[in-house]
């Protein structure tokens, strides 16, 4: 606290000086303004710890100046303390109801003086600390959040997360009756890959996978690992005819694909269904059509794309 840096705001040239000489004697570095657009502009442009302000000023009244600090996001944070030869309870209520931390009457006592300073320093410093704490606190949450909706493989969404968001956008869809699609989709011969190459080699292409199919869709729609080999994309907003086009980019791209460590291609199959449609009437129900799209791809020969087939 020795070290803070104090802006002494004062239009007496010589109780400025007499104060500077007495907070320098403590330790204190101090600037010395005599205006107030002066103190404002330097509370902006230079770190200050604590402002020691005169209510008289030569251009802005002491309190403006303090309720103007206070409202700026940058220095509202600064400790102030008025100095002012006016004692009365109104005026100290005006500095008080302004922003002003604390108040202290001319002529004032040195001593008081460093006193008031050093508590009003102590509080910006444990407020200071506490928003610290609450940042870290945050980040903390922030980071167990995006652990709980993440796949720690690949980094895409969990399945929890993709079924929290197809629920959502699934009932967007049935009120304002707008397309949406999904994809499942499912790395061919995953098995053997694992077998031939072990799991780590497994592991990498998962990852490359990953990356590959997030690299095909767009920002608002959302990709997850749905479990094992597979994969699933929600296309909100999108008509079958346009999702078939997302999918064969997919589908193009992982084939053209060399993978680490794994010669040859590797393929997936691809299943999609669209809403609206008659027999689809929840989020389960487009996931799971999508879901048979694929077995009927993989039933056909793998690598390619099936698209579920409206009801009858």
């Amino acid at each position: 606290m020795a070290k803070a840096k104090i802006l002494l705001v004062e239009d007496d040239k010589i109780q400025a000086e007499v104060t500077k000489d007495y907070l320098e004697a403590n330790g204190y570095e101090v600037i010395c303004v005599r205006d107030g657009k002066s103190a404002i502009k330097m509370a902006k442009t230079q770190h200050v710890d604590l402002i020691l302000l005169d209510l008289i000023l030569p251009d802005i009244n002491g309190n403006e100046v303090a309720r103007w600090l206070k409202l700026n996001e940058d220095t509202k944070g600064i400790p102030i303390i008025i100095l002012t030869v006016k004692s009365s309870t109104i005026e100290k209520v005006a500095g008080l109801e302004a922003g002003a931390d604390d108040y202290l009457p001319k002529p004032y006592n040195e001593i008081e003086l460093n006193a008031r300073i050093y508590a009003c320093l102590r509080t910006k410093a444990l407020q200071d600390e506490l928003i610290q704490k609450n940042s870290q606190l945050e980040g903390v949450l922030l980071k167990v959040e995006t652990l709980a909706i993440t796949d720690s493989l690949t980094e895409l969404f969990n399945r929890r997360h993709f079924g929290n968001t197809i629920e959502k956008e699934f009932n967007r869809t049935i009120r304002y009756q707008s397309p949406t699609s999904c994809l499942m989709i499912d790395i061919d011969y995953f098995k053997k890959i694992n077998d031939e190459y072990g799991h780590r080699a497994g592991d990498l292409v998962l990852k490359e996978i990953a990356k590959i199919i997030k690299s095909c869709i767009r920002e608002i729609d959302t990709v997850a690992r749905w479990g094992g080999e597979e994969f699933i994309v929600l296309l909100p907003e999108t008509k079958q005819e346009d999702a078939l086009q997302s999918a064969k980019r997919i589908l193009e791209a992982i084939s053209n694909h060399q993978f680490s460590g794994i010669p040859g291609k590797i393929t997936v199959s691809i299943g999609l269904a669209s809403v609206p449609e008659a027999s689809i009437d929840t989020a389960d129900k487009l996931i799971h059509t999508s879901d048979l799209a694929l077995y009927e791809a993989k039933d056909k020969g793998r690598n390619r794309i099936e698209v579920a087939q409206e009801s009858k």
